[in-house]
C-alpha cells in the first residue's frame, strides 16, 4: 500500500522516538506519541517545555531529525498540501494580514480550501460578531482570536490544532464558544489537539492528556484513568517522624512530625494496604486535579 493510500487508516497523528535539537539546546527528546481518532487530546506542559515545537513537525513546519512524524498516515513535510487541507490551526500568535477586513480574510482563506463551507463560515462570523467590514488591524486581541478560529473551522478540518487558543479571549468567549466548538468538532467524529497553560480548560474538554516536560512526554492517559491513577492520602504515624516514611507509590510528600499528606500513583487497595502495613491512621483522601497531577509529576 503506497503512503497515501493510508490517508484515512489508523490514528490521526502517530509520532516514533522523535528528537530534536536547536543548536545545543534539545526541545523533544525521544518522544513516542498516537492521536486516536476523534476525541480531544490535550497536551499540556510549561512555557518551553516542547508544545509548539511538537505541534510545528505535526504541520509538517519542522522535519523530523531523529525519529517519524505521521500525520493521516503520510509525512507532513513530503506532502505538504494532503496533510494541511485536512488541518485547521489556530495559535497564540494571530498571524493574518492585518491590512484585510474580516470579509477580504475569509475569501482570501477559501481559495486554499477545497471544502470551504461558505454557509458555515458565515454562521461562524454571525455567532462570533464580527463586523465583516471591519479592518483586521482595528480588531481587539479578542476579536482577532475568534478570525483565527473562524479561518481554522470552515473547511471543517480533520484535524483541529489549538495551540494557547484562548490567549486573548475573555473568560466568557473561553467558556462558552471555545467549548462548544471543540465538542464540536470531537462529536463529528473529528480531532482536536489542545495545548495550553490553562489546566482547568484542558481538564474541562479532553478526552486524553499528555504532559510534556523538558522535551519528554511524562505521562500519556486518557484523562479519567490519569486522574483514577492518582490519590492523596494524609496519614497519621504512632510516631512523630522529620522525614516522611516510605509509602509504595509516592511521587510527593509534605507534612511533619506524625501526620504526612502524600500524592501516589498506583491501585488504590495496594496504597491503602501499604499504609495499613506501616500502621498509619488514614485521616483523609481525595482525587486530584489535573493541575495537581501536573505539579507533582514535573517535580519529581
Amino acid at each position: 500500500m503506497s503512503e497515501l493510500a493510508s490517508l484515512s487508516s489508523g490514528d490521526v497523528v502517530e509520532i516514533q522516538n522523535l528528537s530534536r535539537e536547536f543548536g545545543k539546546k534539545q526541545a523533544l527528546k525521544n518522544v513516542t506519541l498516537r492521536v486516536p481518532r476523534g476525541g480531544v487530546f490535550g497536551l499540556i506542559g510549561s512555557n518551553g517545555a516542547g508544545k509548539t515545537t511538537l505541534i510545528k513537525h505535526i504541520l509538517g513546519s519542522h522535519y523530523a531529525q531523529k525519529g517519524l512524524v505521521r500525520v493521516f498516515g503520510i509525512d507532513p513535510v513530503a506532502h505538504p498540501v494532503e496533510v494541511l487541507g485536512r488541518i485547521g490551526y489556530v495559535s497564540e500568535n494571530r498571524d493574518i494580514p492585518d491590512w484585510m477586513r474580516v470579509a477580504e480574510i475569509m475569501a482570501y482563506t477559501q481559495t486554499f480550501y477545497p471544502a470551504w463551507d461558505s454557509a458555515y463560515a458565515e454562521e461562524l462570523r454571525e455567532m462570533f460578531e464580527l463586523d465583516p467590514n471591519q479592518k483586521i488591524l482595528t480588531l481587539s486581541r479578542g476579536q482577532a482570536a475568534r478570525v483565527c478560529l473562524l479561518l481554522a473551522l470552515a473547511h471543517r478540518p480533520d484535524l483541529l490544532l489549538l495551540d494557547e487558543p484562548s490567549s486573548g479571549l475573555d473568560p466568557v468567549v473561553r467558556r462558552d464558544i471555545l467549548s462548544a466548538i471543540v465538542r464540536t468538532i470531537a462529536d463529528e467524529g473529528r480531532t482536536v489537539i489542545f495545548s495550553s497553560h490553562l489546566l482547568e480548560e484542558v481538564e474541562r474538554l479532553a478526552d486524553r492528556v499528555a504532559i510534556i516536560h523538558d522535551g519528554e512526554v511524562i505521562l500519556d492517559d486518557g484523562l479519567e484513568s490519569l486522574k483514577e491513577s492518582f490519590h492523596r492520602i494524609t496519614l497519621r504515624f504512632e510516631k512523630p517522624s522529620t522525614e516522611a516514611p516510605n509509602i509504595l507509590g509516592a511521587v510527593d510528600q509534605r507534612g511533619y512530625g506524625d501526620e504526612w499528606t502524600y500524592v501516589c500513583r498506583g491501585d488504590r487497595e495496594q496504597i491503602i494496604h501499604a499504609a495499613r502495613a506501616l500502621r498509619a491512621e488514614i485521616v483523609q483522601e481525595g482525587r486530584l486535579s489535573l493541575d495537581e497531577i501536573f505539579v507533582s509529576s514535573i517535580s519529581r
